[in-house]
């Protein structure tokens, strides 16, 4: 009988525009990428946003990461509502100013519909702040059947600028 963990790709959605967003969502991958059952593969560059769905508020800043788990994808969730948690994520309304969100985006063999986790992310497809960081890594990666630089070409991505071009942003010291 084999022991041998495996190991899956999932992708991940940060933002956030209340307090430091920046530094909420370096801290909260440098904190995933500490877990022995995580690690950090690839993060996009940082994105400045236009508020979406609620727009009287301040512009988001947004990012996306791939992590290797060994964890399920519920369990994933969980280490990342977490991390929210333990860094006092303040969540008042829908698409409201947060300080910061983490979203499960994909899992790597994982499609599925229901229940408290939906994979893949079912509004990520339509989302310009979503597909622009996640195409700076994974461009060719299939959703819904097309790869998310398709999808991509299709977003409403006005206003969206790189805030940090650097793809280590997130690091220490960096």
């Amino acid at each position: 009988m084999s022991s041998e963990v495996s190991w899956r790709a999932a992708t991940l959605g940060l933002g956030g525009n209340l307090g430091d967003p920046r530094k909420a969502m370096a801290e909260a991958l440098r904190l995933l990428d500490a877990r022995d059952d995580c690690v950090i593969k690839a993060v996009s560059r940082l994105y400045r946003t236009p508020p979406w769905g609620k727009t009287d508020q301040a512009w988001f800043y947004n990012a996306c990461a791939k992590v290797d788990t060994t964890l399920e994808p519920e369990a994933l969730l969980d280490a990342c509502l977490d991390i929210e948690r333990s860094m006092k994520r303040v969540r008042d309304e829908r698409w409201g100013p947060r300080t910061l969100d983490i979203d499960v985006l994909t899992f790597e063999g994982v499609a599925q519909a229901g229940g408290r986790l939906e994979l893949p992310h079912p509004r990520m497809t339509e989302r310009g702040f979503v597909l622009m960081p996640l195409a700076d890594f994974a461009a060719d990666m299939a959703v819904g059947g097309r790869p998310v630089g398709d999808w991509l070409q299709q977003a409403d991505v006005a206003g969206i600028e790189v805030a940090d071009g650097d793809v280590s942003w997130w690091r220490a010291g960096a």
